[in-house]
């Protein structure tokens, strides 16, 4: 009983953690290149924190439909993922003066279903400046946990580890 108990716990934990790693420097000085971080899954989302969010094919957009919240841990390694702050969620006023391409957009708020995010990194960074709006389908979890890598280097763009690179 008690084995089918850890059984059931570790399998939800499996579905609601999910470890990456940092692949660049677009989040410098918080987060470098190759440092591991935990993100969960399923948290509620508030403006400052640090989420891993599917990365779009440049500004064309995806070529995937976004990864379903309760997806296998395994499908996690087949996508390309980033980590970037939260500046605006839907209902908050629209960052026109910091996300250029937002700059000339009708709403005056975010809208439903979309989020603004941004790099610490701002000369080093694809996020919200050049994209606009990110789908919140897209957002995989909230960072919690970071790890800091030992050897890697700022600029080294080769990932690490099992769950590929963010």
């Amino acid at each position: 009983m008690i084995a089918d108990h850890a059984a059931v716990v570790a399998a939800a934990l499996t579905r609601r953690l999910v470890a990456v790693t940092v692949d660049g420097v677009s989040m410098e000085p918080a987060y470098r290149d190759r440092d591991q971080v935990l993100a969960i899954r399923g948290t509620r989302l508030k403006v400052g924190r640090v989420v891993v969010v599917e990365s779009p094919f440049g500004t064309s957009g995806w070529r995937q439909r976004a990864l379903a919240a309760k997806a296998a841990p395994s499908l996690v390694p087949q996508r390309r993922w980033m980590i970037k702050r939260v500046v605006a969620l839907p209902g908050d006023p629209v960052p026109r003066r910091d996300v250029p391409a937002l700059a000339d957009v009708a709403e005056d708020r975010v809208p439903s279903g979309m989020a603004v995010l941004l790099g610490d990194n701002q000369s080093a960074s694809f996020d919200s400046r050049a994209f606009g709006y990110f789908p919140l389908e897209r957002i995989l979890g909230v960072v919690r946990l970071a790890v800091r890598s030992r050897n890697g280097s700022p600029g080294s763009r080769e990932p690490s580890g099992p769950m590929g690179a963010v």
